[in-house]
Parts: structure tokens; C-alpha cells; sequence
């Protein structure tokens, strides 16, 4: 089903774009970057996608009722960006509710080919073409690898994260709720700010909740109950903010990632 959007729409293709590469037989491919409150850190996210090797895209930016800047960050990015750039507004608080708009959006302009990531990460140069990669080979959804941003903690923050992460896809394989005999791919963590997805998988799993964060294993779980066809790759990788982790603390970014929640502390720390 195809929702309504309250949307702000910019389109901005570049003034002089180099050569556009063959469109892949996978179809058109739309990055969705859900945002809140980004107005200090989604200008580098934004320069990150610009300068990916593969640029043959649209990006969906939606806003999911900031109060600062934001918006006004991707208006002025959307002037000079090297693919065009669509801006939508989600009154309905919530990640979910905000990547769900946007995928349903691409969906509905012609979108074939789905990738996601977050408005505090940063793709690395390879990213998108890893993603297209993988969907047009085969995969109807495919997970990347996170790392630690570099400009945030030092190396033992770093080195905090890759423990956190590492106990937390130890912790979901071996959970029993992610071992259901109906679940037709084996669990692997999947990390929401680093992903891509056919349209037709998107809508045939159901797609995103529609409800706050976390929502990444949940919507992994739909997908794993819809089909086989999940794939990883090394070389999609997003850098993640380390904020949470310095809000939190180590025992409750632990606790976050074990699927615990956030307890009193805000899902969304800024």
C-alpha cells in the first residue's frame, strides 16, 4: 500500500554531472537517509554519498520533524549535489516510520533497488556499488559492515564498539527467538544504517514498523520469513556515530544492543 506523504520536495541534479554509468539491468536504485536533529552531522553524511564511486541514484532525505536545520542542510547540499535529491517531511515520530516513508516514496517513483543509511554515518566511497552488486547478483537484500566513525572517540572507544558489536551478533544467533523453524535464512546481526533491499522484497515482507527505535531486528526478522535471499558483504561499509556509547555508557550501549532497550535514557540520544 502506497501511504501519502507530507512531503518538501527538491530536486537538484548537478550543474555539470560526469557521465552517468549504464543503468543496471537491477533497475533505478534511490538511497533513503532518515534524519532527526542532524543539523551539525548530516552536511558529512551528505559529502559522503556525494563522493561514492557510483553515483547513479536519488536520494531520499526524510526529515523526521527537526526543529533545527536540518532541512535546511540538505535544501542547500540539493543546489550542487551530484544526483538528484528529494526532501520529505514525517510528522510520525519514530525511525521506522521514517524509513518506511521514504522506501514507499522511491517505491512509487520507480524506485527497483533500496539502500539505507542514517544521518550521523558515513558510506565509504564503495558503498553504493556494493549494494547494487549484491542486489543485481542475486540478493534481495543485503547487509553491509559497520565500523566506528573516526572523528568521534579514540582508538579505545573504537575498540568499545567493535566489542559491543561483536557481543551483540554472538547474542542474536544464538537467541531462541531468532532460531524459529520458520525463519528461512540464518540470523546475522543486521545493522539498519547499513542495508539495501529490492523494492518487490521490501513490499512483499510488509516493510519497515512503523513504530520508534529499534526496529532493525524486527524488520530483519520479516525478512528472513519472507525469503532466503540474504547476502553480506565486507565491502559496503558505513562508518557509525559513536554517540550512543557516549551517552550510555558501555553497560547500557550493551544493553541497547542486546535488544533490552534504552531504560530511562532517551532511544535517540543527540
Amino acid at each position: 500500500m502506497t501511504r501519502a506523504f507530507e512531503q518538501d520536495r527538491t530536486v537538484a541534479p548537478a550543474p555539470a554531472p560526469a557521465p552517468a554509468p549504464t543503468p543496471d539491468p537491477g533497475g533505478p536504485l534511490w538511497v533513503v537517509v532518515p534524519a532527526y536533529q542532524e543539523q551539525a552531522r548530516v552536511g558529512a553524511t551528505l559529502a559522503a554519498l556525494a563522493a561514492q564511486d557510483d553515483r547513479d541514484f536519488t536520494l531520499v532525505v526524510v526529515d523526521n520533524g527537526s526543529t533545527d536545520d536540518t532541512a535546511g542542510v540538505v535544501k542547500r547540499f540539493a543546489a550542487g549535489a551530484p544526483f538528484p535529491v528529494v526532501l520529505l517531511r514525517e510528522p510520525q515520530k519514530g525511525v521506522g516510520a521514517a524509513v518506511d516513508t521514504g522506501f514507499r516514496y522511491a517505491i512509487a517513483h520507480g524506485a527497483r533497488l533500496l539502500a539505507r543509511t542514517d544521518a550521523d554515518c558515513l558510506p565509504r566511497p564503495g558503498w553504493v556499488a556494493a549494494a547494487r552488486s549484491g542486489l543485481t547478483a542475486g540478493s534481495g537484500m543485503v547487509c553491509g559492515a559497520i565500523r566506528a566513525r573516526r572523528d568521534e572517540l579514540g582508538p579505545a572507544g573504537r575498540a568499545g564498539f567493535r566489542l559491543l558489536v561483536a557481543l551483540a551478533a554472538a547474542f542474536g544467533r544464538l537467541r531462541p527467538a531468532h532460531r524459529d523453524r520458520g525463519y528461512l535464512a540464518p540470523y546475522r546481526m543486521h545493522a539498519g544504517n547499513n542495508m539495501a533491499i529490492t523494492a518487490e522484497l521490501y513490499q512483499a515482507c510488509g516493510g519497515m514498523p512503523r513504530i520508534p527505535s529499534p526496529t532493525d531486528r524486527t524488520f530483519l526478522n520479516r525478512v528472513r520469513r519472507t525469503s532466503p535471499a540474504i547476502s553480506h558483504r565486507r565491502d559496503m561499509v558505513v562508518e557509525n556515530s559513536l554517540r550512543r556509547l557516549r551517552a550510555y555508557g558501555v553497560l547500557r550501549t550493551a544493553s541497547w544492543y542486546l535488544g533490552r532497550g534504552s531504560g530511562p535514557m532517551s532511544p535517540d540520544p543527540r
